[in-house]
């Protein structure tokens, strides 16, 4: 069954769609490469209209820099008494008008924007009609395709090779300035406490994360990933300054 033929997904498709289809005739005057450029502006204005989630991202990382000195006592507290310890969690959390998942508005949203662009570009009949999207390039490369896909059906070139390699080192490149730009603070590890830390490691290898999956969706999700990185690193920077982080010393 597939997934996109369901009415209600099937006419969000279909809306996308026509609108991507619109704004891409809309900007041909101006440039051969008018599909990709719809997608770009379509991706800053959905970000633009995330700012105010952005916003409750920021306030909820101050929060929890605040809270962490308490979170801390708690665990030396009741480390081992791990249901107490939970209670006590959440009631510290609900004190303070918080969650632990407050803030995740922006990741939650992205996937099914992401998802329909990658459904847009993979099929070739779109509410029975063709797909006349997949007809649109980036330097001759079609929006449609995908790295991996390309790399596997043996239809690589040198300037298809030079497209996916800049955008996968450009995802790449913000991830390591957010990387080193936004550094959380580590947080100590406390002894027999049944919540395990989460090693900066790991931290440091999800912001690549991204440019990993831009191997395998279509060039035009690519892009909408890459404008959505970078326009998420200026944010974060801007936000940090007006909401800094810094952790409150525990009474």
């Amino acid at each position: 069954m597939d997934l996109f033929a369901f009415p209600p997904i099937a006419f969000i498709l279909d809306l996308a769609y026509s609108g991507l289809v619109a704004l891409s005739a809309l900007l041909s005057p101006l440039t051969t490469a008018s599909g990709a450029l719809a997608i770009v502006l379509v991706t800053l204005l959905v970000r633009a209209a995330l700012i105010p989630a952005g916003i409750s991202q920021a306030k909820a990382e101050q929060t929890r820099a605040r809270l962490a000195p308490k979170l801390r006592d708690l665990q030396k507290r009741w480390k081992k008494n791990p249901e107490r310890l939970q209670r006590e969690t959440m009631q510290l959390y609900r004190d303070e008008n918080t969650s632990p998942v407050a803030g995740c508005l922006p990741i939650l949203i992205q996937a099914p924007i992401v998802g329909v662009l990658y459904a847009i570009f993979l099929h070739p009949m779109i509410a029975g009609h063709p797909n006349a999207l997949l007809s649109e390039t980036l330097f001759g490369v079609p929006l449609g395709s995908s790295l991996a896909g390309t790399i596997a059906g043996g239809a690589m070139d040198a300037g298809a090779l030079a497209v996916f390699a800049v955008l996968v080192l450009l995802i790449a490149a913000v991830g390591e300035l957010t990387r080193r730009l936004l550094r959380p603070e580590p947080v100590p590890p406390v002894e027999g406490s049944p919540i395990p830390a989460i090693p900066l490691g790991l931290l440091g290898v999800l912001q690549f994360a991204t440019a990993v999956v831009a191997i395998f969706v279509p060039l035009a999700a690519g892009l909408y990933l890459l404008v959505t990185v970078a326009w998420t690193l200026g944010q974060r920077l801007v936000l940090r300054r007006a909401y800094p982080p810094a952790p409150a010393k525990a009474a």
